[in-house]
């Protein structure tokens, strides 16, 4: 063998190895493949991932619950789901192997999309009028909280149910004058059916004194306790994927449409930075780190959750996050 040869024979050998090497690590979102979800597919196409010697396979979901028995089974290590859903799960299934190990929307995108034309700027104007709200939609479920630390008469309020596919519409159409969904979502559905967005008011139930987390990276506890600096590698890819997607937004959806040729990277772009400026790029996020949680905060959304969800066990903020697989001060975004 010529030495050309075998420098290349050695080179193809420590490539082979290096892709044995890798850890495969299936991930379970929470829904599609939209904007939000673009920082995953980011830390896969910069080569966070593969650095820390994983391959990682991201799997989509269908809503916030979906993840949580995945990873509670086992099915997956690791997933991404609402952490006031988890706190739900555990009460109901105690001692189930899974927990919060990364908070990414620091600010859930619990929120009420309304119109100013039909008089919606402010969390009391919505008594007298009309609130279309599916009852399944995450939003709706806190609405309870939102209205009890805002003061609202309730019974001042009409609720109309709506289907997720007419909630939109109806607004549109002046058939209410509000919606509970998500931020990122229901504003920009409404405005892609013709409402000027100068027409639209986002309230955003975390600036109205709901102290609920949103969605977070999840772990089997089992599978982390075995593989803690596995776990410790995957969330700093993570953040660096994040990091790397609020540098450059544009670029990360195209990572994102790569994998979903039939989006519209126009929108998902937007649903992106909506996400990023409202629920991940917090003033609490820039000052103390990304992916780590304050105790007293958790502690005042689980007596929030009271509010509207019976516990059949003593709440213990312990149960469903823990800060043990991220570093002192957290992920740094920017």
């Amino acid at each position: 063998m010529t030495p050309r040869a075998l420098v290349l024979a050695t080179g193809l050998l420590a490539a082979a190895s290096a892709a044995q090497a890798q850890t495969a690590l299936p991930f379970a979102l929470d829904w599609k493949f939209e904007g939000p979800a673009a920082p995953y597919f980011v830390a896969i196409d910069n080569g966070h991932f593969a650095e820390a010697g994983l391959e990682v396979e991201v799997t989509a979901g269908q809503g916030s619950l979906d993840a949580i028995p995945k990873v509670a089974t086992g099915a997956f290590p690791v997933g991404f789901a609402d952490i006031n859903s988890l706190i739900k799960f555990l009460d109901q299934n105690p001692g189930a192997p899974v927990i919060g190990v990364m908070m990414i929307y620091d600010k859930p995108p619990f929120a009420i999309i309304g119109r100013k034309s039909l008089g919606i700027e402010t969390p009391k104007d919505l008594e007298g009028k009309v609130l279309g709200a599916p009852p399944p939609d995450g939003a709706w479920a806190q609405f309870p909280i939102f209205a009890a630390e805002n003061e609202l008469d309730t019974t001042a309020i009409t609720i109309e149910p709506v289907g997720f596919p007419t909630r939109e519409p109806m607004l549109a159409e002046g058939k209410v004058a509000a919606i509970t969904g998500f931020s990122f979502t229901s504003y920009l559905n409404t405005a892609r059916l013709g409402v000027e967005e100068s027409d639209l008011t986002t309230l955003l139930m975390a600036d109205y004194g709901v102290d609920l987390y949103g969605n977070a990276i999840i772990a089997n506890t089992d599978w982390a306790e075995a593989n803690p600096e596995l776990l410790k590698s995957f969330l700093a890819a993570v953040a660096a994927g994040w990091k790397d997607t609020v540098a450059d937004p544009a670029t990360a959806v195209e990572s994102l449409v790569s994998r979903n040729p039939a989006s519209d990277s126009e929108l998902e772009l937007r649903r992106l930075e909506l996400a990023l400026e409202a629920n991940v790029v917090t003033d609490w996020t820039s000052a103390n780190g990304f992916g780590l949680i304050d105790e007293a905060r958790m502690d005042s959304a689980v007596e929030q959750i009271k509010l509207t969800y019976e516990f059949q066990n003593t709440p213990d903020a312990a149960l469903y996050f823990t800060e043990s697989y991220l570093p002192e001060a957290g992920f740094p975004l920017q």
